[in-house]
């Protein structure tokens, strides 16, 4: 996609409030990856992305601002935590591991496009399928029409939805079942696949609803109209290219100056990452991938360690630091409000299905943010995160009696009401200013 580094921005600020140096620096290296697929081959191999280390508090927008990057361009994306991996030679998950997994990601992507091309016309297969096996029941109770006319109104009806519920039963084919290489590894074998050119697939009859039917015929449908090997092989290419990791919690393998004890682990496993984001070959079960090109985003709260404490040679293989700063007052009111997905918006919606009409007062959303703001700042600072707590006790008592069964109620959550609610966390933060 050719977004310039402005239009990424303002779609990362759909999402995520204030963190302005954060989005600028992810908009620059996705823009650069779009200027160097510009460029001659030759010169396209001598440019890699400039990584980026994350700096801030939990629950600021670190994960949400890589993963929305992602999302905007379609790209294959992970997120894995530092402290999962260890040193190899010991029990746990290698770093390679972040790699096929984002091959299977990109892989996956892939496959779900083509299978998106497809659908119309594996639809239309499906279709026939089911009506030909509820044919015959209904011929027995309908010998007078043509066959072609019963046939067409039965693909009417299951369009329409009449049959959804009818059982019938069907003969699908068994997909097998993939078996890990070595338990935990991640590397996986399908032998139904090496042996598939050999063996028939299996099929097997099932009872189920037409529209279960429709559902696994028409992914069976499009699966043959699908060419594996090129997912296989474009998914391996975007992997490379185009992929995003984003390796949350590497402040918790900081060596924080010491050099005995777990330490010695945590330094492993830096330096097990290091030949990944400097640019290695690592194998997958849809072939090697090379890791030069892929996008590394790293990030931490750095608390008790500091960037520094990185071993040097990591440390140069993020050149950008951007930090992202505590949540305030003036923040939380734009949570609360602005974004696509505010959970403000997010409530009103669940409550709606049960036929609340649930609207926010401005002097609400300011009493909600003065409590977020002094949660944070009185216990543990989980940045918007504070928000899903605070909006689950406000609104117990109306998710609780809300059962669906009565009309359309208006329900308007002003300042009173939040205070009336959350009196135990507004008392709790008025008896901390006499603690010394």
């Amino acid at each position: 996609m050719n977004m310039s580094p402005k239009q990424i921005v303002s779609e990362l600020d759909k999402y995520i409030i204030g963190q302005d140096d954060a989005k600028r620096a992810v908009a620059i290296a996705l823009r650069n990856r779009y200027r160097r697929s510009r460029l001659d081959e030759k010169l396209k191999e001598e440019i890699t992305p400039k990584n980026i280390i994350m700096k801030g508090p939990t629950g600021v927008g670190k994960t949400e601002i890589a993963r929305r990057l992602a999302k905007l361009v379609k790209a294959p994306f992970i997120k894995v935590e530092a402290t999962k991996f260890t040193e190899v030679g010991y029990v746990g998950r290698d770093v390679e591991s972040m790699i096929r997994d984002l091959a299977e990601t990109a892989v996956h992507l892939v496959k779900a496009e083509k299978m998106a091309e497809v659908e119309a016309l594996a639809r239309a297969d499906a279709e026939k399928k089911v009506a030909e096996a509820l044919y015959n029941t209904r011929r027995k109770q309908d010998t007078e029409r043509p066959e072609t006319l019963i046939r067409d109104e039965i693909i009417e009806e299951i369009r329409s939805g009449k049959l959804d519920n009818h059982m019938l039963e069907l003969e699908l084919t068994e997909q097998p079942k993939p078996m890990e290489v070595i338990p935990g590894s991640g590397a996986e074998i399908n032998i139904g696949e090496m042996f598939g050119g050999f063996f028939p697939k299996k099929k097997k009859k099932r009872k189920l609803t037409v529209k279960e039917a429709m559902k696994l015929l028409t992914v069976e449908e499009a699966e043959r109209r699908i060419d594996i090997d090129a997912i296989n092989s474009e998914g391996l290419r975007r992997a490379e290219q185009d992929g995003i990791i984003f390796i949350d919690e590497i402040d918790k393998i900081a060596a924080r100056g010491n050099g005995s004890g777990p330490d010695v682990s945590r330094e492993g496993v830096q330096r097990d990452i290091l030949p990944i984001v400097e640019g290695s070959t690592v194998m997958t079960k849809y072939g090697a991938i090379k890791t030069d090109y892929i996008l590394f985003i790293a990030s931490g709260a750095f608390h008790v360690s500091n960037i520094s404490d990185l071993i040097p040679e990591l440390q140069g293989r993020f050149p950008i630091v951007v930090e992202l700063n505590s949540l305030k007052f003036e923040d939380f009111v734009r949570i609360f409000t602005v974004p696509e997905n505010a959970v403000t918006k997010q409530y009103a919606a669940l409550l709606q299905v049960d036929n609340i009409n649930l609207r926010f007062t401005d002097d609400a959303i300011s009493e909600m943010s003065k409590i977020a703001v002094a949660e944070n700042e009185t216990s543990e600072d989980i940045g918007a995160r504070r928000l899903h707590t605070i909006m689950e006790s406000l609104l117990e008592d109306v998710s609780f009696n809300a059962t669906g069964d009565h009309p359309m109620i208006d329900v308007t959550i002003d300042a009173k009401y939040v205070t009336e609610h959350l009196s135990r966390q507004v008392k709790r933060h008025d008896l901390k200013k006499y603690i010394l």
